[in-house]
């Protein structure tokens, strides 16, 4: 086949420029240390390394959210820790004033104590984060929590906000509740039960209590009615033999008999009677409905009773029982979120470890695709280099062979 002058010089020119251009191409390796730098060079391997890249722009943001979401319910520990200390100093001078050994103006100072004690707590409740969102206050972040207003009819200290949670991500499966209600945490707190005597027929009573609040606790959740009232009617019936038998208005169910003597106390479910009569007199009484008392409301009533008040004798003593019912109720919540803010803490430290594994894994993988083999590159070059250099020596020496070089 005759190959014209044209050809020869077109195709020695094309071989010489792909050999420069895959030259070019191995030393732009070398220089920026990826194999691919751009789609061309290997479609598919470029599509793999935007995937990646993405896995490793979503693994980062979940760092970042890891580490606020972690200072976020350390914060609230703090908080909540506070909270319960508060409460605590505050049911040693509860107890304190129910010492008998006090007078009215110590007890008056013990009142004063617990206002500055509802105060802090008060704070606390209100707590903002560094972002000036409050705690608390669920989806209604902007305004405090809890207002309080002693002059208010019912209770001085209400909620404000609402039952909203905001939730943070923090790898693609994992997703953990960043923020805790008020509503929840301080305010769905059960005062303790209690109930009041409605009538008697023949019996006179003489004093009535709730004596042990854990047993009289079973016997409410047993047998309240949440919607049928007439189901929390009880009756004493005073009984030959000294017995005195509890039953429900409504079913004449028997629920329990022990025995008594007229005038003396005696319990019976957990609560203390003191009745005159005989056989067949009758005492009734019912289940209080169950009322719901935040911390700082408790701290605000006990404080009333004893620096304002002046209440003194029973009245006294139940004020006392029931708010330190009350304050064991509220830190029993408070430290049950206080450990599940350790539970989640501790599921964030897992995640942000198995994302930094996943990071290195993605990076390797990225690397494996992407960077440059320095080893494979620089022979290459060397060889390319090496085609180039006799690509162009040998040329101009071909090129210069002719019959008219013989004539």
């Amino acid at each position: 086949m005759r190959i014209s002058t044209n050809q020869f010089f077109n195709r020695n020119l094309e071989a010489i420029m792909d050999s420069q251009r895959k030259l070019a191409d191995t030393q732009e390796q070398l220089a920026t240390g990826k194999r691919i730098n751009r789609p061309s060079d290997d479609p598919v391997g470029a599509a793999q390394v935007v995937r990646l890249t993405e896995q490793l722009a979503n693994i980062d943001q979940y760092k970042q959210n890891n580490g606020l979401f972690v200072s976020r319910l350390e914060q609230q520990e703090t908080v909540l820790s506070n909270v319960n200390d508060a409460a605590a100093r505050a049911r040693q001078l509860i107890q304190q004033a129910g010492s008998g050994v006090l007078n009215d103006e110590n007890r008056r100072a013990i009142g004063n104590e617990l206002q500055q004690i509802r105060d802090e707590v008060l704070d606390l409740m209100n707590a903002q984060d560094p972002s000036g969102d409050y705690m608390f206050a669920g989806f209604q972040a902007d305004s405090p929590a809890f207002s309080f207003n002693p002059a208010a009819p019912g209770n001085a200290v209400r909620f404000e906000g609402d039952s909203g949670t905001n939730s943070v991500k923090l790898s693609d499966n994992v997703t953990l509740r960043s923020t805790t209600s008020g509503q929840d945490v301080f305010e769905n707190i059960v005062a303790p039960q209690g109930f009041s005597v409605s009538g008697s027929i023949g019996a006179t009573v003489n004093a009535s209590d709730v004596a042990n609040q854990d047993a009289f606790d079973s016997f409410f959740d047993a047998n309240y009615d949440g919607f049928t009232a007439t189901n929390n009617d009880f009756r004493l019936t005073l009984q030959a033999g000294n017995q005195v038998q509890l039953t429900n208005v409504a079913s004449g169910a028997v629920i329990d008999t022990v025995d008594y003597t007229s005038g003396e106390p005696f319990t019976i479910e957990g609560m203390s009677f003191t009745v005159t009569g005989t056989a067949g007199d009758t005492v009734d009484f019912s289940l209080n409905k169950p009322e719901k008392k935040n911390i700082a409301e408790t701290l605000h009533d006990i404080y009333t009773a004893l620096a304002v008040d002046g209440v003194s004798g029973d009245s006294l003593r139940k004020a006392i029982q029931g708010s330190i019912s009350s304050l064991d109720s509220a830190t029993d919540k408070i430290s049950a979120e206080i450990s599940s803010i350790g539970g989640r803490q501790n599921v964030a430290s897992s995640v942000f470890e198995t994302n930094l594994d996943l990071e290195v894994n993605v990076r390797s993988a990225r690397a494996n695709i992407e960077e440059t083999d320095f080893a494979e590159a620089s022979a290459e070059f060397a060889r390319q280099e090496t085609a180039l250099n006799a690509a162009l020596q040998t040329f101009p020496r071909i090129s210069s062979l002719s019959l008219f070089n013989f004539i």
